[in-house]
């Protein structure tokens, strides 16, 4: 009986702060979104000292390619219970397909939770260097096989990725990236203009291109909300790259944001009212047909007899053309959030952005 109680004495006092923790959570949205983030982060630190222990012993094994997919489907066991959010996923067959590059959306870092979900056998990840040095993640992530850029040097980024096509061709395995190159958080679906530099490994490896997209979860997560729910993933079809060369890579990289964009948009929720971006394009009423179209050029008016007052040079076009660059709420977007890494370049994809959400 001594025995029995020396085992569940010490279950009980660690139990008793979790159930408190817990019921204060589930009752106050505040206190709710800082514990779940705070549980969220530690099964990622758990799953990192897993991820060491795992790259050491299935290294010795001859598994070190699948390293990644072992952690990650640990990761998501543990993390979707914790948080409560499970992951629906369609077209997964499609993650069977190797080699090939992998490109996802990047909204947060609740990004990881649906890698966990789907990320395949033999593939690795890009990340940036400086995760290299971070305690258990980056040895972790250098024993499986990762491929680290400097996102401040261009030059090494271009290196690495043209290394990262040749390696794929070797290992015979995939590589995931985030073609966005930050995170692109928002109410509304939609996605950041792609860099160039996944579409650039893939076509010189000449393998194909695999799209995955989770839905806008604006709704579950975002700065001071943290809630439970269903999120779907979608796997599109592999995009072939036989035969192009790095002058089809714009076309290529614009192709596939398109596609990614409308299944975005097909799987998401419908966004809160008034969070739609607007648009700065005036609003045109069709003409029916038939009806004569009135010329552009306006009727001669009378001429007057008082002086014409002296023109004066205006500067609407210049300040048009000034501000156009920023009239797609996207761009906007884009310049107005950015990166707190940094400045990025068309080589700076795959980024493995570990922090909180930005707005």
């Amino acid at each position: 009986m001594s025995v029995l109680a020396s085992i569940i004495k010490p279950l009980v006092y660690v139990s008793l702060p979790v159930f408190a923790l817990k019921t204060f959570a589930d009752s106050n949205p505040f206190a709710r979104y800082y514990v779940r983030i705070g549980l969220y982060l530690s099964t990622l630190g758990v799953c990192s000292i897993w991820g060491v222990i795992c790259s050491i012993t299935m290294g010795i094994a001859g598994r070190r390619f699948d390293v990644f997919y072992v952690i990650a489907r640990s990761f998501y066991f543990l993390a979707s219970r914790v948080i409560g959010i499970r992951l629906i996923v369609e077209g997964e067959e499609h993650l069977d397909t190797r080699p090939a590059v992998l490109v996802g959306n990047h909204q947060s870092m609740l990004d990881i939770l649906y890698l966990g979900r789907i990320f395949p056998r033999r593939a690795s990840i890009m990340a940036k260097k400086e995760l290299q040095w971070s305690p258990f993640l980056g040895q972790f992530m250098t024993l499986a096989g990762a491929v680290f850029v400097d996102r401040g040097n261009n030059a090494r980024a271009v290196r690495s990725l043209t290394a990262a096509g040749e390696i794929m061709k070797q290992r015979k395995s995939s590589l995931w990236l985030f073609p966005e190159g930050t995170r692109s958080m928002r109410p509304y679906p939609d996605m950041l203009p792609f860099k160039k530099g996944a579409f650039h490994t893939a076509v010189q490896a000449q393998v194909p291109i695999v799209p995955v997209i989770c839905e806008n979860y604006w709704r579950l997560y975002r700065k001071g909300v943290f809630e439970n729910g269903t999120l779907r993933v979608k796997v599109l079809p592999p995009v072939p790259t036989e035969g192009l060369t790095a002058a089809d890579v714009p076309d290529l990289a614009i192709r596939v944001h398109d596609m990614m964009v409308e299944s975005l948009r097909e799987i998401s929720a419908p966004p809160p009212p008034g969070t739609e971006p607007k648009s700065t394009l005036p609003a045109v009423t069709p003409t029916p047909l038939g009806t004569p179209v009135p010329s552009s050029v306006p009727a001669e008016q009378p001429k007057s007899s008082e002086p014409e007052p002296p023109r004066t040079e205006s500067r609407t076009s210049s300040s048009v053309s000034e501000n156009s660059a920023t009239s797609s709420p996207v761009l906007a977007y884009s310049r107005m959030e950015g990166s707190e890494y940094g400045t990025e370049t068309d080589e700076d994809d795959g980024m493995v952005l570990v922090g909180r959400p930005s707005n």
